[in-house]
């Protein structure tokens, strides 16, 4: 085990302490939901998709309701979600590819996931990870940010910093990990003035350390 991976997995059990029951803050009940909320949560707040998608799922239960939609009254309903019409053709656009190639149901690999329309890695690991029980990283703003201040990861390319953590994390953490560090970030670790004092990391963090916290 390298220096840094050895850091990594101190840095995951302190955050287990500290978050032991964080999880991910969309509402949902299957693998269509979660897919769907994460769609719609793009440039708006989790709260804000909660407020909205139980009028969107009583309407549109399941795929093929969605393949079956007309655009318009998706509009309607997500409007207050932000670039709704994108994320409403989107929508319908994936109920009719997982109708027509996947028999309704949501893929359960990286491949297929990836070639549902406006799906892309973080959305597609934080279902392999909550759904499925799989080893994933979710690296939404939070996770990158946080972890290149903490010295686990360098740049801010979503792609490049998941593979950084697959190499350093104990990855049957690693999708606790990401929700925990969302929780962090929003607790403490806020973007504009990091509260280092009061982080259960600090001897652990780079950023931290440098500024004498």
């Amino acid at each position: 085990m390298t220096p840094l991976q050895n850091r990594a997995r101190m840095i995951v059990e302190r955050l287990k302490q500290e978050y032991p029951d964080a999880v991910c803050s969309l509402d949902y009940i299957d693998p269509l939901q979660l897919l769907i909320s994460v769609r719609l949560a793009a440039q708006c707040t989790d709260a804000r998709v909660n407020m909205v998608t139980p009028t969107l799922f009583q309407r549109f239960p399941d795929a093929q309701a969605f393949a079956d939609a007309d655009v318009t009254e998706v509009e309607e309903i997500i409007k207050s979600c932000g670039l709704y019409k994108t994320k409403a053709r989107d929508l319908v656009a994936l109920g009719k590819m997982l109708v027509e190639q996947y028999d309704g149901k949501v893929p359960d690999n990286m491949d297929d996931l990836l070639k549902l329309p406006g799906i892309g890695r973080k959305t597609a690991n934080l279902v392999l990870g909550d759904v499925f029980g799989q080893p994933a990283v979710v690296c939404d703003t939070h996770c990158i940010r946080l972890t290149n201040l903490m010295g686990l990861t360098v740049g801010k390319d979503p792609y490049k910093v998941e593979m950084q953590l697959r190499d350093i994390l104990p990855m049957e953490e690693a999708n606790d990990f990401c929700h925990r560090l969302v929780h962090h970030g929003r607790a403490v670790c806020v973007a504009r003035r990091p509260q280092c004092d009061q982080c259960c990391v600090k001897d652990l963090c780079d950023y931290a350390c440098q500024n004498n916290a």
